[in-house]
């Protein structure tokens, strides 16, 4: 089951994706929404394969929310406009829905979307040891093995990394938890995540990566001195 959602201002045509998502058995629409901002909110709390954008909402665009997403979300986009089309591709969209489209157009697009999400799912043995995240409007993928630790700032995480440059991307600290391997990675504070194997040392309340000190906090003590023994430290 393919879990998406809908972005357009437009009744009508939030109506008829709604329609048209009800009978097609692979699709299942969580919420429709006139706001970018409403999306964007529900998004970064609720797992989403797909996302049916208007290019244009009216406080903001469908194709700059897109760039935002921290997320490797399919999305396919429903416009009035052609010339929109070029940039909506660049953006990896799967298909570009030009209104108004008729439900065999809108079929040919789910079928789209089936084909790319079961291919990918096919392949995530291959991309198994990577982190994919947006960041300055591009998929950015991250060998789990050079994650040195993760602090969040505000809305934004950062990801530092072994001899590059840290990753600086729009994610909640859940989300990110979500997308790491649980043997290997642990949330040791509100603010911080690190990779098991890269404790060199651990003393107090206070984790050594070489590189520099982390706290423990206290509503995350207990987790990680269990998962710290449990590997064996």
């Amino acid at each position: 089951m393919i879990n998406c959602i809908c972005i357009d201002e437009n009744t009508a045509t939030m109506d008829l994706v709604t329609k048209l998502c009800s009978d097609i058995q692979f699709l299942n629409l969580q919420k429709a929404f006139s706001s970018t901002i409403e999306a964007f909110r529900y998004i970064r709390r609720h797992p989403v394969d797909l996302i049916f954008c208007n290019t244009h909402v009216q406080e903001n665009s469908g194709l700059e929310l897109y760039k935002e997403i921290n997320q490797a979300i399919i999305v396919v986009f429903l416009s009035d406009h052609k010339e929109f089309a070029v940039e909506a591709f660049n953006l990896n969209a799967v298909d570009y829905l030009l209104k108004p489209f008729d439900e065999k157009r809108f079929i040919q697009s789910a079928n789209k979307v089936h084909e790319y999400y079961n291919f990918r799912k096919q392949n995530t043995n291959s991309e198994d040891q990577f982190l994919h995240v947006r960041s300055e409007y591009s998929l950015v993928k991250i060998a789990f093995v050079d994650i040195l630790y993760i602090e969040t700032l505000d809305d934004y995480i950062k990801i530092h990394l072994l001899g590059k440059k840290p990753i600086l991307t729009l994610m909640s600290m859940k989300t990110v938890m979500d997308k790491l391997p649980e043997r290997d990675f642990i949330r040791v504070h509100r603010s911080y995540i690190v990779p098991l194997n890269r404790i060199e040392s651990v003393r107090g309340k206070s984790i050594n990566l070489g590189i520099t000190e982390i706290p423990i906090g206290k509503s995350h003590e207990e987790a990680f001195f269990k998962a710290y023994v449990h590997q064996g430290f």
